[in-house]
Formats: C-alpha cells, sequence, structure tokens
C-alpha cells in the first residue's frame, strides 16, 4: 500500500508541475516571440476571426483549382481567441491528470497510454472515497455511455467521459494533496467561453465543408504546446464528422514533442474504435525556442526532446506505427512533410517491406516550396504523390517567414552545395574520358 501512495503522490507532483504549462502568462500571450519556422497570427476579434475564415476558403479554392487531390493549412488560433485555447487546453490536460493520478493509485504510474487500464470498481470506490460522487453517481456515468463493461476504462474511455462530467449541476472536486483543501477538478466554462467553442466548432464546420466539396484535404496545423490539446480536440471532432468514408481532415503532430508517440497512437485506436479514417501530417516541430523558454520561466517539463537524435527517432516511431495501421486496416493516410533525406529514405523503405505502393495514394510526402527539390522531383518523377508547400499573405509577414525558415533549413544550403561539387566532379570526369554523353 505505501508503495502505490509513494506512485500516487510521485504521479500528482510530476502532474502539477506539468498543468503549468497550460496557464495562461502575458510574457507569451502573443505567442510569437522566439517562432522560427511558422507563421501566427494576432487576435483582434471575433470578426478578424471570420476573416481569416473566408481567407482560408479563397485557400481551399486555390487548392482545388490548381491540382488534384490538394491540401489546404489551417490554424486553429486564427479562428479562435488563443487564450480560449489555453484554458480549453487546461481543462483537457487536468481530466487526464485525473486519470493518471487514479492508475497510479491502481499501481499503474508510468505505463503506456494503451496499456493503463483502471478497474472500474476500484474506481468507483475511490471516487467515492475522495468525496468527488457517490457510487452510485459514478455507475450513472459509465451507464449512459455504455462503458466499463469490459470492468475496465483506459484514457479514451475516460476522455469520452468529459463531456457529460462537465455538465454536472455542481462542479467536480478533489482534495489538493499539498494544502489538503478541496479544489474543483473541472471548473465550467464560462457563458463567453462556450460560445467561442460553437463559433470555432462552426468556423471549422464551415471550411471542412468546402473542402469536402471541392475535393481538398485540410490540415490543422500544430502549434505551441499550450495550446496544442484542445486543438487536437477539435480538430478530433471534426475528424469524427467527415473522415467516416476517406480522410478529409488531417491533424498534426509535432515529433519534438516527448508525448508525440502516445498522441498519435491514442488517436489511431480512438480513429479504430469509432470507425473513421485516420489522418495525419508528420512535422518535427516550429516552437522549440519558445517552448523551452517559456518552461523555463513558468517552471515546468521541458516538453521538447532534448536532442535532434531524440526527436529523429520519435518521428521515425511515430512514422512507423502509422504505416503498419495502413498495412492493416487501410483506414489511414499520412503526409510525411520532412525535408530530411533519412526519413525519405526510411519511408521508402518501409512502404515497400509492408507492401504500400505509391499509388494507394495513402503516403505523400510534403516539402516547402523553393526547398529541397533534389528530394520532391525524384519522389514526384517515381510515381510518389508529393507536395509542395506554399506560405501566402502579406509580403512584408511572408518574407521574414521565408527567411527564418532558410535560415533553419542552412544544413539543406551545404548539402545542395556538396551535391553541385559532385556534379562538378562527374562533368569533369566525363569530359576527361571522352564520355560526356555517356
Amino acid at each position: 500500500l505505501s508503495s502505490r501512495t509513494s506512485a500516487a503522490e510521485k504521479e500528482m507532483g510530476g502532474a502539477e508541475q506539468r498543468e503549468k504549462q497550460y496557464r495562461a502568462h502575458q510574457r507569451f500571450g502573443d505567442h510569437h516571440g522566439g517562432v522560427i519556422g511558422a507563421h501566427t497570427y494576432f487576435y483582434a476579434d471575433e470578426a478578424k476571426c471570420d476573416q481569416h475564415m473566408e481567407t482560408f476558403l479563397h485557400c481551399i479554392d486555390a487548392s482545388s483549382g490548381s491540382s488534384e487531390d490538394g491540401f489546404s493549412a489551417i490554424k486553429l488560433t486564427a479562428l479562435a481567441r488563443p487564450q480560449f485555447l489555453v484554458r480549453f487546453s487546461e481543462v483537457l490536460v487536468k481530466w487526464r491528470r485525473f486519470f493518471h493520478q487514479m492508475a497510479a493509485e491502481q499501481g499503474q504510474a508510468g505505463w503506456a497510454v494503451l496499456d493503463t487500464k483502471l478497474e472500474v470498481e476500484k474506481l468507483q470506490e475511490a471516487l467515492a472515497n475522495l468525496g468527488i460522487v457517490s457510487q452510485a453517481e459514478s455507475q450513472q456515468w459509465f451507464m449512459g455511455e455504455n462503458l466499463g463493461t469490459s470492468g475496465t476504462v483506459d484514457l479514451l474511455d475516460w476522455n469520452s467521459l468529459f463531456d457529460s462530467c462537465t455538465k454536472l449541476s455542481r462542479p467536480l472536486l478533489i482534495p489538493n494533496r499539498k494544502t489538503g483543501q478541496l479544489e474543483p477538478l473541472l471548473s465550467h466554462f464560462s457563458e463567453e467561453e462556450e460560445l467561442q467553442m460553437k463559433r470555432v466548432l462552426q468556423r471549422m464546420d464551415v471550411l471542412a465543408k468546402r473542402a469536402m466539396e471541392k475535393g481538398v484535404r485540410l490540415m490543422v496545423d500544430a502549434e505551441q504546446s499550450y495550446f496544442q490539446s484542445a486543438i487536437s480536440r477539435l480538430t478530433v471532432e471534426t475528424q469524427r464528422r467527415f473522415n467516416r468514408s476517406q480522410p478529409i481532415i488531417y491533424n498534426t503532430y509535432q515529433c519534438y514533442l516527448k508525448e508525440a508517440y502516445n498522441n498519435v497512437t491514442g488517436d489511431v485506436e480512438l480513429s479504430r474504435r469509432e470507425g473513421w479514417h485516420f489522418g495525419a501530417k508528420l512535422v518535427r516541430g516550429a516552437y522549440m525556442e519558445q517552448e523551452r523558454e517559456r518552461a523555463a520561466q513558468m517552471g515546468y517539463e521541458d516538453p521538447i526532446n532534448p536532442n535532434y537524435e531524440k526527436t529523429n527517432e520519435m518521428y521515425h516511431r511515430c512514422l512507423d506505427y502509422v504505416l503498419e495501421e495502413i498495412k492493416h486496416s487501410r483506414k489511414a493516410s499520412v503526409m510525411v512533410a520532412s525535408h530530411n533525406e533519412d526519413t525519405v529514405k526510411f519511408t521508402l523503405r518501409r512502404m515497400m517491406e509492408l507492401g504500400i505502393h505509391p499509388s494507394d495514394k495513402k503516403v505523400c510526402f510534403g516539402q516547402l516550396l523553393g526547398m529541397c527539390d533534389q528530394i520532391t522531383f525524384p519522389l514526384g518523377q517515381a510515381g510518389f504523390p508529393v507536395y509542395k508547400y506554399v506560405p501566402y499573405g502579406p509580403v512584408n509577414e511572408v518574407l521574414p517567414y521565408l527567411s527564418r525558415r532558410a535560415q533553419e533549413n542552412r544544413g539543406f544550403m551545404q548539402r545542395a552545395n556538396r551535391e553541385r561539387d559532385l556534379l562538378w566532379k562527374e562533368v569533369k570526369r566525363r569530359l576527361l574520358t571522352g564520355n560526356l554523353f555517356s
């Protein structure tokens, strides 16, 4: 018993530290500082969000007119108040944190997400002992959602309880282990926050419907980790509606995050259970400098992998999981959004090993327009679906963005110089041997 309590307290301590990540902070309120590889938006008002939606609609139309099976990328911070996304993320993380606290109480601290399963009877007993809800009330939770029939509840089951539990007539309270005081586990959204939730879902619905009409797939970009729980939740809600017969909506996963594999595997499993098509864009990530500065200032664990090698491992691990899903279910698709030649080679090798043919169009590649054409063109000539990411907007905003990306990818310029030197060496060799055109 003492070891289990110790594990639970350890999990709680770590969770309390991580929770700081989802609190508002004036210094990072505009989410612009230190961002190298992504465009960001200032929030003015709801009318400005509607203008952004109109811009995205024009982008969907342009993508439809320029290519078959095109993509259009959107950012939810352009469609919602960023502070609302932070607030929503905080609520979602508190709910997930409570699940892991209960898992630690049952001796499952630190287990992989899909391996963690709470015994329902023990969970109901714990909820009653904590004074959160009576056993009769908690039984209604599971009966209403048809959960717990197997005697256990995993994180996906637990997340499906979220809506019903936030609508209880009284707020859920949980004791703070440090102060001993009861504190709200989940506080109710204000009327304005409920309206903001409704508005952003309506905007996403408009964009998804236009994308479906035009034969365009919609990629929801990943953003800073303290927004991302809300962004992913809203994206999954849209996927549930629009990815029934094919992947129209793609979620983006940043593989420099320590939680990337858990996020990918959890969403793949949810799509399996509910029968919709999983769509993913895998990237390494664009907010490292700001993420680390914010973590240091606010006193929570750095959410970023410690080095490039670990990020590379994470990318290939997540990618391999999705490729396996494509092989076994055919209800998954992935965009490998990478300028890394080793990652492209890894993808091609695994596709061949798993029997995934380019004509299946389950795997596609993406690079920025004007960068890494030595990767893009050979892929296209070999029959692989490959896309160039086209930034758009006012010149004074797009040029700084492109210059940052060029700086970020300066290593590839060195590689291009090496390739140029090799080509010139080969031309000279052929001139000397008289075999220039052989």
